[in-house]
C-alpha cells in the first residue's frame, strides 16, 4: 500500500467516524443546547469561562496531544512493526479513545464540571471517590515528573532530537527561547482578548505568524538561555505553579490556542511529505509477536505502548478538569471531546510515517525524538529546500518540546484541582497549598534521580494512563446504567482495556521485582504498579456492588 492511499483511507475513516458513530454516541447523551453549561452558571472570570469551538477545540488539543501520540507510536513500530500499529490506532480510537473523551467530558459538563474523580464518588460512594483521586493524583505526579525531565533536556541542548547535529546556534538555547518567547506571547495574547476582545480572524493572523517567527528568533538568541538539565526543572516546575493558579485567560487558553496551530502546522507539513514527498514504506508490517523480555510480548504491550494514540486516560483529566469548565454549549461537546480525541489519532498517524519511511539500518541507536523530529524536518524542507534542513529538523524538535511543555501546566492544574476537591479547600489559599504539594513530589525526583529516567517511567505511564480510561469508563458505565440509558458502547471498552492494562501492570511488578537491586528505582515502579492494580480491583469490586444494588432497587420499585 502506497503512503498517500493509506493516509487518504485513514482519514476516510476518522470522518465518517466523526458523523455516524459520534453522532450516534452524542444521541445517547441527549446532547441540548437549551441546557445550560457550568460555564455559564458557574461563570466566575477564573475557571468557568464560556468559550468559542473553535478557541476550545485549539486550547483542548494542544492539552492532549504531548509526547504520547507521537513517541508511542514510534516504539512499537520498532518493536511489532507498523501494521499492528495502524490497526489499533484505527479501532482504537473510533470505538475506544474518542468514546471515553466524549463520554468523560459530557459526565462532567452534566454533574456541574465535577472531576472525573467527583463523578465516581458521587455514583460509586466516598470511598471509591478517594481511591480513584489517590490514583489520578499519582499518575499525574509521574506525567509531571516524565514531562518536565524530558522538556528541561530539551532546554540543555542535549535533546535526542538534536543529538550530533552540527549547527551555527546552541539547539537546546534555542529551543529554551522560543518556549520562553512562546508562552510570553501567550500572556500577552491573553491580556489582548481581555482587555479589547478583537475577533478570532484578527488574533490568529495576528499572533500565530508571530507564534512560528519565534522558531527562527530562537535560534538568534540561543547563546542566553545556557541553564543545566536540573535548574531548567525547577524552573519549569515553578513555573507550572504559578500557571496553575492564575485565570484561564490569562495563560492556559491563549497557550492553549497559539499552541494548537503549532500541532495543525505539524500536521500539516506530515501531509505535504505524505503525499508530496514521495516518500515509500520501507519499515516491514510485521516483525514479530514477542522481541524478548517480560514486557516484549505484543499482548498486551502493543496497547499500553501506543498509550495516547489510540485512547488516553489523561484525556478524560482534562475533559472533566478544565475543559467542561468551559463549554459554551452542548452540542459543541461532539466536536471538542470525539473529534479531538480523532485528530490526535491523526498525530499519531504522522508519528507512525516518519519511521515507516526509513529502515531498520536509518534508524538504529534512535530514540523516537529523533526519529520524528528528522521527519518532520524532512517533510518541511520540501517547502524551504533541503539546504535548510538542519533548521527544518531544529523546528520539529521545538513542536516536539511544545507538546510536551503544553501538557505541563495543564497537569499541574489538574493536580491542584485534585487535591482541593479532596481537601474541600475551596480559598485562594487552598489554591496555593494544592499546587505546592502537586509541584513538591515532582522536584525531589527530578533533584535526586538521574538526567533522562523520565524513560524508565514510560511503560508504567502508558499502562497506567489506558488503566485510568478504564476506570473513567466504569464510572461514565454506572451514570448511564443509573440513568437508564445504553452502556454497551462504554462498558465493552471498559471491559477490554481493564483486562489489558492490568495484564501490562502485573507484568511490569514482575519484571521490575526481577531486576530490583534493594530500594531502587525498580523497586519504586514495582510498587506503584502494585498500588495501581489494587486501587482498579477495589473500585471494579465496588462499581459491581453498585449495579446489583440498582438491580434490587428497580425491582423492588
Amino acid at each position: 500500500m502506497s503512503l498517500p492511499l493509506l493516509a487518504v483511507s485513514f482519514l476516510v475513516l476518522l470522518v465518517a467516524a466523526y458523523h455516524l458513530y459520534g453522532r450516534w454516541v452524542a444521541r445517547q447523551f441527549a446532547i441540548n443546547d437549551e441546557t445550560p453549561t457550568p460555564a455559564h452558571t458557574m461563570s466566575d472570570g477564573v475557571d468557568y469561562v464560556p468559550t468559542s469551538k473553535f478557541y476550545l477545540f485549539a486550547q483542548h488539543f494542544s492539552a492532549i496531544a504531548a509526547a504520547g501520540p507521537i513517541a508511542g507510536p514510534i516504539l512499537a513500530c520498532q518493536s511489532w512493526g507498523w501494521l499492528p500499529c495502524l490497526f489499533w490506532i484505527s479501532l482504537g480510537v473510533v470505538f475506544i479513545g474518542a468514546v471515553h473523551d466524549f463520554s468523560t467530558l459530557t459526565a462532567s459538563v452534566r454533574h456541574g464540571a465535577l472531576s472525573i474523580a467527583e463523578i465516581t464518588k458521587e455514583h460509586l460512594g466516598p470511598k471509591a471517590g478517594l481511591a480513584m483521586m489517590l490514583f489520578i493524583w499519582i499518575a499525574l505526579i509521574y506525567v509531571i515528573v516524565a514531562f518536565a525531565d524530558i522538556t528541561a533536556s530539551s532546554f540543555t541542548g542535549v535533546t535526542e532530537e538534536l543529538a550530533g547535529s552540527q549547527l551555527s546556534f546552541n539547539p537546546g538555547g534555542a529551543v529554551a527561547a522560543a518556549s520562553i518567547m512562546y508562552l510570553l506571547l501567550a500572556v500577552v495574547l491573553g491580556v489582548v482578548q481581555r482587555l479589547f476582545n478583537p475577533p478570532l480572524w484578527l488574533v490568529t493572523i495576528t499572533f500565530v505568524p508571530m507564534t512560528l517567527a519565534l522558531s527562527w528568533f530562537g535560534t538568534q538568541i540561543s547563546q542566553f538561555f545556557l541553564l543545566d538539565g536540573r535548574t531548567w526543572g525547577i524552573l519549569i516546575l515553578l513555573y507550572c505553579g504559578v500557571a496553575s493558579v492564575i485565570p484561564v485567560w490569562a495563560l492556559l487558553q491563549p497557550r492553549g490556542y497559539l499552541g494548537g496551530f503549532v500541532l495543525y502546522l505539524a500536521l500539516g507539513l506530515g501531509v505535504i511529505g505524505v503525499f508530496f514527498g514521495g516518500y515509500e514504506i520501507k519499515a516491514a508490517a510485521f516483525t514479530t509477536w514477542d522481541f524478548g523480555g517480560m514486557t516484549g510480548s505484543l499482548f498486551p504491550f502493543l496497547f499500553v505502548t501506543i498509550a495516547c494514540g489510540a485512547c488516553s486516560g489523561f484525556h478524560g483529566l482534562v475533559c472533566s478538569g478544565t475543559t467542561s469548565k468551559q463549554v459554551d454549549r452542548e452540542s459543541h461537546m461532539q466536536s471538542v471531546g470525539y473529534g479531538g480525541m480523532l485528530a490526535e489519532a491523526f498525530v499519531a498517524l504522522i508519528a507512525l510515517v516518519t519511521i515507516m519511511i526509513v529502515t531498520p539500518e536509518e534508524i538504529k541507536g534512535l530514540k523516537p525524538g529523533t526519529i520524528y523530529g528528522n521527519g518532520i524536518g524532512g517533510f518541511m524542507t520540501i517547502l524551504i529546500g533541503k539546504k535548510n534542513l538542519q533548521f527544518a529538523i531544529t523546528f520539529g524538535a521545538m513542536a516536539f518540546s511544545t507538546f510536551v511543555f503544553d501538557t505541563l501546566d495543564v497537569c499541574t492544574r489538574l493536580g491542584r484541582y485534585i487535591l482541593q476537591e479532596l481537601f474541600r479547600w475551596k480559598s485562594r489559599a487552598g489554591a496555593l497549598g494544592a499546587t505546592a504539594i502537586t509541584v513538591a513530589l515532582p522536584a525531589y525526583f527530578l533533584l535526586f534521580s538521574k538526567e533522562g529516567a523520565w524513560v524508565k517511567f514510560w511503560t508504567l505511564f502508558g499502562a497506567s494512563n489506558q488503566l485510568l480510561a478504564a476506570l473513567s469508563l466504569l464510572a461514565v458505565t454506572i451514570w448511564l446504567y443509573r440513568s437508564r440509558r445504553r452502556i454497551w458502547f462504554t462498558i465493552l471498552p471498559m471491559l477490554f482495556v481493564l483486562v489489558i492494562t492490568l495484564w501490562s501492570l502485573g507484568s511490569i511488578v514482575l519484571a521490575n521485582l526481577q531486576a530490583a537491586d534493594g530500594a531502587g528505582m525498580e523497586t519504586i515502579i514495582a510498587a506503584t504498579a502494585c498500588a495501581f492494580i489494587l486501587l482498579a480491583l477495589y473500585l471494579a469490586v465496588t462499581a459491581l456492588v453498585a449495579v446489583r444494588e440498582e438491580r434490587v432497587r428497580r425491582a423492588r420499585a
